[in-house]
Order: structure tokens, then sequence, then C-alpha cells
């Protein structure tokens, strides 16, 4: 049951109004991305921008090369501190955001070293081909090959039998999709025991809360969004078919997921739907909302982004 009262907004509270001002007032301040080269959009987020500072790189990563369907696919690995975990409990296999087009596997170190060290997780994050180099389904068969690896002669190069799966924005769009094929071209639906969904983009025909959030730039606009499904989905492909947009599947028979996002993300109304789904299909989890969040606040420090990660924590504990 979701309570009513997280969407009131006396419920946000002032370090996240300080947060949302501060940075819509900081991408108001760039050049729009949109009117410079996608190369260069690509490199500054690697840089870190006011709006969005760049998170460390992990000093213990390291690169797994596998065959991927256009060639050699990397993975990038984060072990757990070994003074902690003698032996793997299990892997998170991790696909990184930025709306097909932007953003890299070594962007999002700390939240993978988090994982790792709380759960005893191997993480790989999948460095995936982008957009518009490489459109629909280009991501989506380099994220699969990673799924198929991990659940074959990933375990038993890991030692692990417990797989969880997940990621931001477009990158929880794919993670449903590779579970979605995972199911109905490779028949295992339950290779994963879990699923990470934050803030997913689980429509690119695009939901009501997104082509009515407008041009305030909160991390993501309409436009934004717009954009990303444009650049990604070739013109001619039904942007509603269930290979394209999860949220229309038959999601039948998928594995538990915690769906995370803040009311005030442009992409609110993708979780709601598919959350909703979800539970209908009768596959388990927890949706948790929280007041005034931004498009993917667990970006940024504070202590809602505690909670929720902590709440991460314990769901993916859980599995192994």
């Amino acid at each position: 049951m979701i309570d009513h009262a997280l969407f009131d907004p006396a419920m946000i509270d002032p370090e996240t109004q300080r947060l949302n001002a501060e940075i819509v007032a900081a991408h108001a301040a760039q050049a729009d991305p949109w009117s410079i080269p996608i190369t260069e959009v690509r490199a500054r987020r690697r840089q870190g921008t006011q709006a969005s500072p760049a998170m460390p790189r992990s000093a213990r990563a390291e690169i797994l090369t596998i065959d991927g369907p256009a060639g050699p696919l990397q993975l990038r690995v984060i072990r757990p501190d070994a003074r902690k975990w003698s032996k793997l409990r299990g892997a998170y296999l991790h696909i990184h955001r930025g709306g097909w087009v932007w953003g890299s596997a070594d962007e999002q170190d700390p939240w993978l070293e988090r994982i790792a060290d709380v759960c005893g997780f191997v993480c790989l994050s999948v460095e995936y081909r982008l957009a518009p180099e490489h459109p629909y389904p280009a991501a989506l068969e380099d994220c699969e090959a990673a799924a198929l690896w991990l659940a074959g002669p990933g375990r038993a190069e890991f030692g692990i039998s417990a797989l969880t799966i997940g990621g931001e924005s477009a990158g929880a769009q794919l993670a449903v999709m590779v579970l979605l094929r995972l199911r109905d071209r490779h028949g295992l639906p339950r290779a994963f025991r879990g699923a990470n969904l934050n803030a997913g983009f689980f429509d690119l025909g695009l939901t009501p809360s997104v082509r009515n959030w407008g041009d305030e730039r909160l991390v993501v606009n309409t436009r934004d969004l717009t954009n990303f499904a444009n650049v990604y989905v070739r013109e001619g492909i039904d942007r509603r078919r269930p290979d394209v947009s999860p949220v229309y599947a038959d999601l039948k028979g998928l594995p538990p997921a915690l769906f995370t996002v803040g009311t005030h993300d442009p992409l609110l109304d993708d979780t709601l739907y598919m959350s909703a789904r979800w539970a209908a299909a009768g596959n388990g989890g927890h949706t948790a909302i929280y007041p005034g969040g931004c498009h993917i606040f667990v970006r940024y420090p504070g202590a809602m982004t505690e909670r929720a990660l902590e709440l991460i924590d314990r769901f993916l504990m859980a599995l192994a």
C-alpha cells in the first residue's frame, strides 16, 4: 500500500528543498546539453560539473573482458574488502544510467564499493554501447550478453550462486529488459534472485509525469527524456512494444524487485506503473517513495540518500 501522504509537499524536508533548488540553479547556469556535441557532454560528465559532481573512481576496480555481440565487452569489476569477506556471497550486475546516450561503467564506483563491502558481493558494471552511434537494441544486447556470461561461466569464475541485477534510469529499464530476455529467449526466468530498480525509464512512449513535467531541469526535464527516447529508438519503431518499453510486457515469473523513486522525479509515473504491474504479476518486492526526491537523488549525499541506500543494502543482502 502506498501512503498518499508521501506526496504532500509538507513532507519534503528543508535539506531536500535546498538541494533541489541548487540542482536547478546549477543546470540553468550550464550550457544546454543538446546545444553541444554528445561527445563533449560525455566528457563533461566524466570530469564532473556543478550540477553533477563526479564520483571518485575506485582504486580497487578491475576490467574483465568477455565476448559481446559486437566484439569484446568490458565489465568493470569491484570486489568486496577481503579483510571483511573471505568468500564472495554473490554478485551484483550493474547497468549505468545516462539515457542510453551518456554515462559509463566507472561513474558510480562508490555505490558499487558500498554494495561490495556491505553485502559481500562482487559488483560488475557493464560498459555497454551508447546511442546514437549504437541505437536500440545494441545496449540491451550487450547487457544481455553480460548477464548470460555471469549466469554461466561467471558463476564458476567467481564461485557464486546468488546473482542480483540493477540500475538507475535507463539502466533500470535495461535491467528489466535483460530479465525478460533471459526468461523468454533463454529459459532462465530466475537466473537472478532480485532486481534493484532506481527511477527506471520504463515507458519510452512517455508517461504523463514525463509529458507534464515541463522545462525545469531538476536533473532532467521533459525535453531531455524525450530526446533520450528519440536518440535510442530509431524512427518507425513502436515505443510501446513490450521489447522496447517493459511496462507493457508480461511480467510474470520475474524475481522480486526493489523500486526506488522520489516524488520530484519526472519518471515518477514509470515507477508507480511498473511497480504496480510487478506486484500484480506476483513477483514480490517493495516500492520505496521519497518525498521531494529528484531524479536519482541517491546521487547526492544526505540523510534521505542514506536511508535509501540502507534499504538497498538490506534488500540485496536478503537475496544471498
